[in-house]
């Protein structure tokens, strides 16, 4: 098996990283508060980033320190192991303070390793 690619990784926690920045323009603490749906919609998606986050390889988190690879591997655990008390005051300030910056990060990175492309496995014909 090959080993996994960083980079759709780090695409993958981009991707997810501006949903939440879309999701988040111009809202408000109560709006969040009164929305099930969006709390849920909110862990889903730090969940995800953080499932990814944890995939990338050892030497490509060092190669990118700018990245809060603890934390969000982190954040990731909680929700999925203690997903009976997750805590949406925690889930907010991720989405509205860390998530911010951390796209921000991804983005430029990507940009700058033009790694922000699907990578389809494809297989050649014999012919």
């Amino acid at each position: 098996m090959p080993p996994k690619d960083d980079l759709v990784y780090l695409g993958h926690m981009l991707d997810m990283a501006r949903k939440v920045s879309a999701k988040t323009a111009g809202l408000t603490r109560e709006s969040f508060d009164d929305n099930e749906d969006l709390r849920l919609a909110f862990a889903h998606l730090v969940q995800v980033i953080g499932e990814a986050a944890r995939c990338v390889s050892e030497d490509g988190r060092r190669r990118h320190p700018g990245i809060p690879w603890r934390e969000l591997a982190g954040i990731r655990n909680k929700i999925v192991h203690d997903y009976m008390d997750i805590s949406f005051d925690v889930v907010w300030a991720v989405v509205t303070q860390d998530i911010p910056p951390c796209c921000m990060s991804l983005n430029t990175l990507c940009r700058r390793t033009r790694s922000h492309r699907r990578v389809l496995a494809v297989p050649r014909s014999s012919v």
